[in-house]
C-alpha cells in the first residue's frame, strides 16, 4: 500500500451544548422495530451479542436523527460522520471536523479532528470521475475509488503490483494527491449475473442459457406493479420468470421496462425496473429465507458505518456494514459504474439486483457486484459488495416504493 499523505492525527474532545445532547439521548433511546430475521442475521454476520445489537440500534437511530444537524453545525469544517465500533464492542457516532476549536461529545457521540474537510475529499473524487466524463478509460489494474471517511482520504483500490497505474491515473485527473492513498485489493469486483434481494428470477434471452438474478424492492409506477433490480440483469423488453427452485423457470412474472448499464470500456449506472404482470401481488417485505421476512418501512439513507443486510437467491440473508458511499467501481469485465455504496456484506453470483435493507426496515439499494464470497467464516476482511442506491432509481424512473 502506498500513501500519498499520512493520516491526520485524531483527537478526543469533550461535550457539545447540553440541550443537543439531551435531545439526542432522548430520541436514541426509542426502540427500533427490527424483524427477528434481520436481528439474527446481524448478530451472525457482525459478531454481535444481544446487548451489543441493542446498543448499536440506539446509535443507528441517533445517527439518523442528528446527522444532518451535526453536519450543519460544523459548516465548512465538516469532515463527515460515521458509526464506529469501539475496541470494547460498543458503538459510537463519530463526527469529524477540521476546526481547531475544542468541541464536546457525550454518551455515544465523539468529535474527532481531521486534516481534510469532506468537501475537499469529495472534490478530489470528483476529479477522478471527471476523467471518465471526458472519455478516459480506467486503466487495467485500477479497481475503483471512494471517499473513506474514517481514514479522511480518497482511497484508490488497485491490484497487486499495479500501484503505478493508480498513481498515473490520479496524476492525470488533477486530484489533490495529499488527499489520496492507494490500497491493494485481493481481487477485482465481478458482476453477480451468471450464477435474486428476495425471490429469484430467471431470464431467457434465447441464446441457449438461463441467467439468474434477484428481485430488489417492490415498487409502483403510476399505480402499476413493478420491482427494481440491477441493470446488468437484463435489457428492456426481455421477459422474466419466477424461479421456484434454483435454475427452474416458473411462470412469467413480468418484463424489463427499462435498464441502464454501460458497455465494456464505458461508464454509467447499474439499475433497472421490471413491469410486473397482473395477478402478482406486491408485498412490502424482503424475503428472510426461513427466518421471517423483513418489513420495508421506508427509504431513509443509512450512515457510513451502519449495519446493512442483503437478501439474494444464491446466498440468502447476509449482513455487513457500509464502508463508503459514491464509490466508482471498475469491474473486471470492463464496465465502470458510478456512485455505488461499498459494504462488507458477502454476496455470490445470482444475488445481483437483490435488496439491501437496514435493521429498522429502511430500503437502501440493489446489489451490483462484489469481491470475495460467502464461503468460509464470516465476517472476513476480503468480502465486499457494492449496491446501487435506491433513491436515484426511484427518481430516474418515477417509481414509488411499496412500504408497510
Amino acid at each position: 500500500m502506498r500513501k500519498f499523505s499520512s493520516l491526520a492525527k485524531r483527537g478526543l474532545y469533550v461535550l457539545s451544548s447540553l440541550p443537543l445532547v439531551l435531545a439526542m439521548s432522548a430520541h436514541a433511546a426509542a426502540p427500533s422495530d427490527v424483524s427477528p430475521s434481520v436481528r439474527a442475521a446481524m448478530q451472525r454476520d457482525l459478531g454481535l451479542s444481544t446487548a451489543q445489537l441493542a446498543q448499536y440500534l440506539k446509535v443507528e437511530r441517533l445517527s439518523a436523527l442528528q446527522q444532518e444537524q451535526l453536519a450543519k453545525a460544523q459548516g465548512r469544517s465538516y469532515g463527515g460522520s460515521w458509526i464506529e465500533r469501539k475496541p470494547d464492542g460498543s458503538f459510537q457516532l463519530v463526527v469529524a471536523t477540521t476546526s481547531m476549536r475544542p468541541q464536546k461529545g457525550a454518551g455515544d457521540v465523539e468529535f474527532r479532528s481531521v486534516r481534510h474537510a469532506k468537501a475537499k475529499l469529495d472534490a478530489s473524487k470528483a476529479r477522478l470521475d471527471s476523467l471518465l466524463a471526458h472519455g478516459a478509460k480506467v486503466p487495467k489494474g485500477v479497481y475503483g475509488w471512494y471517499v473513506d471517511l474514517p481514514s479522511n482520504t480518497v482511497v484508490v483500490t488497485v491490484g497487486k503490483g499495479q500501484q503505478q497505474a493508480g498513481i498515473d491515473y490520479v496524476a492525470a485527473s488533477g486530484a489533490d494527491a495529499q488527499t489520496v492513498r492507494l490500497v491493494t485489493a485481493a481481487e477485482q469486483p465481478t458482476l453477480r449475473t451468471d450464477l435474486k434481494g428476495g425471490f429469484g428470477y430467471l431470464r431467457d434471452p434465447g441464446d441457449g442459457y438461463l441467467y439468474a438474478c434477484s428481485i430488489g424492492f417492490n415498487v409502483t409506477r403510476n399505480g402499476a406493479p413493478a420491482f427494481v433490480t440491477a441493470g446488468h440483469c437484463g435489457d428492456a423488453g426481455e421477459p422474466v420468470y419466477y424461479e421456484p427452485s434454483q435454475w427452474t423457470p416458473g411462470p412469467k412474472i413480468g418484463s424489463f421496462a427499462a435498464s441502464s448499464f454501460p458497455q465494456p470500456g464505458q461508464t454509467g449506472n447499474d439499475y433497472a425496473w421490471v413491469s410486473v404482470d397482473p395477478g402478482n401481488p406486491l408485498l412490502p417485505t424482503v424475503y428472510g429465507w426461513g427466518s421471517g421476512d423483513a418489513t420495508v418501512n421506508g427509504s431513509t439513507e443509512a450512515a457510513v458505518g451502519a449495519a446493512i443486510c442483503r437478501s439474494g437467491r444464491t446466498s440468502g440473508w447476509r449482513c455487513g456494514t457500509i464502508e463508503a458511499k459514491n464509490q466508482t467501481v471498475n469491474y473486471s469485465s470492463g464496465e465502470t459504474i458510478l456512485n455505488l455504496t461499498r459494504t462488507t456484506a458477502c454476496s455470490e453470483g445470482g444475488d445481483s439486483g437483490g435488496s439491501f435493507i437496514t435493521g429498522p426496515g429502511q430500503a437502501q439499494g440493489v446489489l451490483s457486484g462484489g469481491s470475495g464470497s460467502c464461503k468460509g467464516k464470516q465476517p472476513n476482511r476480503r468480502t465486499r459488495s457494492f449496491f446501487q442506491p435506491l433513491l436515484p432509481i426511484l427518481q430516474t424512473y418515477n417509481l414509488s416504493l411499496v412500504t408497510n
